[in-house]
């Protein structure tokens, strides 16, 4: 079977160079390939090195605050971070708190072997989903974490077929997981090496959520008697319900962070709503009669949320929705679209009656209504829910650490 798999690596190497002539991601995953090794000539052999290896920007979201408390208590290590997808290279690639920053190569034997070799790593963390095969194998004698992994009952390591690659997951010294169904599904698998050490993300938006930055136009945006509805990486369907539902409320200001910032796109954003403003466009003139605000730049959405009176998630009409923890650490009711249910803090954040699920315009309508201008009593009581829902999973980085000693 690993021959197949072998072969499916190459088919898929094969795919992506064709991909790469009509899809600029790929072909910006393909150059930064071509790029490591002259990259990874900043690892020094003489220091020691963890390895970080995660997948794309969600990924490198749960794994940040690990990284940072370990570099703060092991300053002596070098940290090297890889990426395989270019949505976490491209905006990570400069990230201070790493000495390297890289693109990992496909998982063949060869690339495997030649990319350990050159790193010599000491101790190597993969984040959540992270299971390459050939690479698992050449780190045999290494020490090598799952961090904030969850697995559910469909998984494939979970299918017959996949009997030989659940074998290599004997070279993982432990895996931190974020749930008790992740570790019952490892330990059918024979596996107990495992803690339940929950979701580090909900220590990175804890601690995002300490640090002070000021903006003060965007301050001066939501001065006033309107509520403040910030919708964080929205695409074009949670804009268009988000337009229709509102556009003509006037006792609302709206805040919407795309997740495209393409020129396209934020023209598309700007046509469809009245009195709207790009972020990079504001001054303090123009502000004065504007009650959209688009904002057309990258990396400061989770210091927004502080603005919003409710909060909007994009992404649950496509593949699934994006990071509802940065708004409910800020104590925030959020609403989200239908593609909510693979994420275990979405669905425990409706539970508790925290959050909605909406399909369409009416349905975020009537969410705002009810949570905005009922009574005052009931409105603090879903803030407090979610805002206590965060604060009692922080913890993971401190139990990874504190059983690794690196």
């Amino acid at each position: 079977m690993n021959v197949i798999y072998n072969i499916g690596i190459y088919l898929l190497v094969f795919v992506c160079k064709i991909g790469s002539l009509f899809s600029k991601k790929l072909r910006m995953m393909l150059q930064g390939q071509k790029q490591t090794y002259t990259l990874l000539n900043k690892i020094k052999a003489e220091r020691k090195t963890a390895w970080f290896h995660c997948s794309s920007l969600g990924e490198f979201e749960q794994a940040r605050n690990l990284i940072e408390y370990f570099r703060k208590n092991n300053p002596q290590w070098q940290i090297l971070v890889s990426f395989f997808s270019p949505s976490g290279y491209e905006i990570r690639k400069n990230y201070n708190q790493a000495d390297c920053v890289v693109y990992l190569p496909f998982d063949t034997k060869r690339n495997a072997k030649r990319f350990v070799s050159k790193v010599k790593p000491d101790m190597v963390f993969f984040v959540k989903y992270e299971f390459w095969y050939n690479y698992i194998r050449v780190l045999k004698n290494i020490p090598l974490y799952q961090v904030s992994l969850i697995l559910r009952q469909n998984h494939y390591l979970l299918k017959p077929y996949s009997f030989w690659f659940r074998r290599q997951l004997k070279n993982f010294n432990h895996f931190f997981v974020q749930n008790e169904t992740t570790k019952q599904i490892l330990s059918s698998m024979g596996y107990e090496n495992v803690t339940i050490s929950g979701d580090t993300r909900f220590d990175r938006v804890y601690k995002m959520s300490r640090e002070t930055k000021d903006f003060p136009l965007i301050e001066k945006f939501c001065q006033g008697d309107n509520k403040i509805l910030v919708a964080g990486s929205s695409w074009e369907e949670d804009e268009k319900i988000i337009s229709s539902a509102f556009n003509n409320d006037e006792s609302l200001k709206l805040i919407l962070a795309p997740h495209l910032i393409d020129k396209a796109h934020i023209d598309n954003i700007l046509s469809m709503f009245d009195r709207a403003i790009t972020y990079s466009t504001l001054n303090e003139e123009n502000i004065k009669d504007k009650r959209v605000l688009i904002i057309d730049s990258i990396g400061i959405l989770s210091y927004l949320y502080r603005f919003a009176d409710i909060v909007h998630i994009g992404g649950g009409f496509g593949v699934g929705i994006h990071n509802v923890l940065e708004a409910a650490v800020f104590s925030k009711p959020i609403s989200f679209g239908p593609n909510y249910k693979k994420f275990q803090e979405a669905v425990d954040l409706i539970k508790i009656g925290a959050a909605k699920s909406i399909t369409n315009a009416d349905e975020i309508k009537d969410f705002v209504q009810k949570t905005l201008y009922s009574d005052e009593q009931t409105y603090k009581s879903i803030c407090q829910k979610a805002g206590d829902y965060v604060q009692s999973n922080v913890g993971a980085t401190d139990k990874i650490l504190n059983f690794i000693h690196p």
